[in-house]
């Protein structure tokens, strides 16, 4: 039996589908003196960056999976994602990497996780919940591991 995928494609043609991306780049550079000299700098006008894809299923595997067998756990995930690099979006494999929340997406934050000496994924500050979250503004709806902080004001 094939497990469901730990990520969600979204509708990036839509009109105000927010895509996180800076426009201008490449216009404002191409044809400068730099670039006429060195051949190298050419490139595509088409930006590195992966649109269309939610990886919250993803954030919540890794929430119900703490305290388990670190192995296990990013095996599993790889299987089923796409590409491995946003379980490291949550996860720190090192101490100094480790941050408490980590914001993914325009609104959505979510725990910071660790991998502990004993190879075991560990929650940065267990304490933390959503009523001690403050959103940074009032026009957006915040989410905290999946619960709403905060209020919108209509």
């Amino acid at each position: 039996m094939e497990k469901k995928p730990l990520y969600r494609k979204v509708n990036t043609r839509t009109w105000g589908v927010w895509r996180n991306e800076q426009t201008g780049e490449y216009r404002h550079q191409r044809h400068t003196q730099y670039e006429i000299r060195n051949e190298s700098s050419r490139g595509s006008m088409h930006s590195t960056r992966r649109h269309g894809f939610d990886y919250t299923p993803l954030f919540r595997f890794l929430l119900s999976r703490v305290g388990g067998d670190w192995d296990e756990i990013f095996s599993e995930a790889v299987s089923r994602l796409d590409r491995p690099e946003p379980v490291f979006w949550m996860v720190a494999l090192h101490e100094d990497e480790r941050e408490e929340v980590v914001c993914l997406g325009e609104s959505s934050y979510f725990s910071g996780l660790y991998v502990d000496d004993q190879k075991r994924l560990q929650i940065v500050n267990p304490q933390l919940n959503a009523q001690d979250m403050q959103p940074y503004c009032q026009c957006c709806t915040h989410t905290f591991n999946g619960k709403l902080f905060g209020k919108r004001k209509d």
